[in-house]
């Protein structure tokens, strides 16, 4: 076993030699983006130092995993591994080792347990992210098919009035258009001359949401964290957030030092809520009662009434893991509601667009007609 050890190390090193600048760019590109990439390694990992292997060697085993034993050390995952190894070599902390391959929010949660349990520390990652990736599906459902539903929308507009009421218009020239009708023509000329506004106006809004959501803070704005799409957004950054802390206060980090720790790989939205939090804190108040004083309902104005009590708990580690984890759960549940209901909304919307243009229509054939009995 200790000669497949030196061979596999031998074998790290020699990659990360032959390697070039491009094939490590690539590689930390695919390794920063694919979440799923690095949870499979963290797992793998995880696994091996449960079995009492030092992290050095669990690596060493993975990457002769994914380099197919060497013959394939140009596959990104393998090259990512072989520099973690390399900087561990090098004396570095795992977290460390991390840098420029991973999100600081995770390096900053291993570097809790590079200290006291790496292993606690990787669950708790594989944890909080597999919980992060959870909620994104069906806010993107929640997002894209209304959008989709809308542009709809527009298009059968567009299309009725380009070619079915014109000819109308024509034959009967005369005809000054009442109720229906009229609002049928007057779009129907506007969205005609003016099709470029009309086509860009929903893509220009989504547009305008996403660059925004992170960045948008304020009163005006906890006001709108009551409605889709921040009402999602909220959510999403509420269980991500707490389960984050949650993993670092479980960790032996204090409340302030985690808050502050979060704080350096935050939106601007969240770094608002986690500032006017520390304020209260560093004056005494627990999480709960900190939170609350703020004003923002922030993460969610029930969760804010449980830490409260949690806070005041001498298990209040266990306490805050569980409520993370019950929220979590709770938060998925209420991301499919309010999709299902923006999805029933956009539906009976287009439906309504639907009848109004088709109303319209048979108004204008019906005042057509009386004109011509005239």
């Amino acid at each position: 076993m200790a000669k497949d050890q030196k061979r596999r190390s031998a074998s790290l090193n020699k990659a990360m030699k032959s390697l070039n600048t491009v094939e490590v760019y690539y590689a930390k590109l695919i390794c920063n983006f694919s979440s799923s990439a690095r949870l499979k390694v963290f797992k793998k990992i995880a696994a091996l130092m449960k079995n009492r292997f030092s992290l050095m060697n669990a690596l060493d085993m993975i990457y002769d995993g994914f380099s197919n034993g060497g013959k394939n050390a140009g596959e990104p995952m393998a090259i990512a591994i072989a520099a973690w190894a390399k900087a561990l070599q090098n004396g570095l902390p795992f977290s460390e080792a991390l840098k420029g391959w991973a999100p600081d929010r995770e390096r900053l949660m291993l570097s809790v347990g590079d200290v006291s349990d790496l292993e606690n520390a990787i669950l708790n990652l594989i944890k909080v992210t597999e919980g992060s990736t959870k909620m994104i599906r069906p806010i993107v459902g929640a997002i894209t098919y209304p959008g989709f539903l809308a542009m709809v929308s527009v298009l059968i507009i567009y299309g009725i009035g380009v070619y079915m009421v014109p000819p109308m218009v024509e034959a009967a020239p005369g005809v000054r258009w009442r109720g229906t009708a009229k609002s049928l023509y007057d779009v129907s000329v506007w969205i005609e001359n003016n099709w470029i506004i009309a086509f860009s106006i929903l893509p220009a809004l989504f547009v305008t949401i996403y660059a925004t959501i992170g960045i948008w803070t304020g009163r005006i704005r906890a006001a709108f964290d009551g409605l889709p799409p921040w009402s999602l957004y909220k959510v999403f950054v509420g269980i991500s957030w707490l389960l984050a802390l949650s993993a670092l206060i479980k960790g032996g980090t204090p409340v302030s030092i985690a808050l502050r720790s979060l704080r350096k790989d935050s939106t601007r939205y969240l770094k608002e809520r986690i500032d006017k939090t520390l304020v209260f804190v560093n004056n005494g108040d627990n999480l709960g009662q900190a939170l609350m004083k703020t004003g923002l309902n922030f993460p969610d104005k029930e969760v804010v009434a449980d830490l409260k009590i949690y806070s005041e708990l001498d298990n209040f580690e266990e306490a805050l893991d569980n409520l993370a984890n019950s929220w979590l759960d709770e938060s998925v549940y209420l991301i499919e509601q309010k999709a299902s209901i923006l999805n029933m909304v956009a539906l009976l919307s287009v439906g309504g667009v639907i009848a109004w243009a088709v109303l319209g229509v048979f108004a204008m054939q019906d005042q057509i007609t009386g004109s011509m009995g005239m």
